[in-house]
């Protein structure tokens, strides 16, 4: 993959720091995309230690004209962009029922997982399509597989960014471009070490669903970062090329048993 690059949103923490990483062990150079400066800026040094390429740079995914100007940072810098990972996202910790929900959880959760993700892919694939075609990987989650989540509307949001990357994928592979899709399931981030706590917390009785009683039955339910990050550059690479329109259910086995 020497001499491709890659554009990786939430770029600057969990699995997206992580993917900035894996990539550029793949030989992508990385342009790191995060609402913090800092956090794109340290990932951004981490790869460049690890002795690859990378650009930090500061976006607000749900707005248009700074997606923008974050691919056209990109260019400048790379000349051209091989793939995209729309890893940014996040759930509220006011989502729940339908009924119950307050809409302006609504509103927040379907502007950063859906409305980023849409805008990511309307800027990254004419630049994708300019460089010969290559490879979009967007992030679902487990949640949109089943129907045992008590979260509506991050589910909704995530069902609908499984439906995006099919429309997409029939779209764009006349321009040999490749969109798929990554189902996750719960990865050790930051994020989820603050919900739910650590897997030793979680054995002292943090968590009312046990994960480490799980984690026992079903060994591949909890993961890290590097899992699902080296997911996604499977995705990207060649070994892939069969691979399009599909919804991968990293999620340990959860959603099929």
């Amino acid at each position: 993959m020497s001499g491709k690059v890659v554009l990786i949103s939430g770029g600057g923490g969990g699995i997206g720091s992580a993917a900035a990483l894996a990539f550029a062990a793949a030989g992508y150079a990385v342009v790191v995309v995060d609402l913090l400066a800092e956090s794109a800026e340290r990932a951004a040094s981490a790869v460049r230690e690890a002795g690859g390429e990378a650009l930090a740079v500061t976006a607000d995914i749900t707005q248009d004209a700074s997606v923008a100007a974050a691919v056209a940072a990109g260019l400048k810098q790379f000349g051209r962009l091989d793939a995209l990972y729309n890893c940014a996202g996040g759930t509220d910790p006011m989502d729940g029922n339908v009924t119950d929900v307050p809409l302006e959880v609504f509103d927040r959760t379907m502007n950063l997982d859906l409305r980023g993700t849409f805008l990511c892919c309307r800027h990254a694939i004419p630049a994708i399509i300019a460089a010969g075609g290559g490879a979009v990987i967007n992030m679902s989650s487990g949640a949109a597989l089943r129907g045992a989540s008590p979260y509506h509307v991050y589910s909704a949001a995530k069902g609908a960014i499984i439906s995006l990357t099919r429309a997409m994928a029939g779209t764009y592979a006349k321009q040999n471009i490749r969109v798929n899709c990554i189902a996750s399931g719960r990865v050790q981030t930051d994020r989820i070490i603050r919900t739910w706590g650590t897997l030793e917390q979680a054995a002292k009785g943090g968590d009312p669903q046990d994960p480490v009683g799980r984690q026992r039955e079903y060994p591949f339910w909890i993961g890290e970062p590097e899992h699902i990050a080296a997911t996604a550059v499977f995705l990207a690479s060649d070994g892939a090329r069969m691979i399009t329109g599909a919804t991968v259910p990293a999620d340990g086995g959860r959603s099929a048993y």
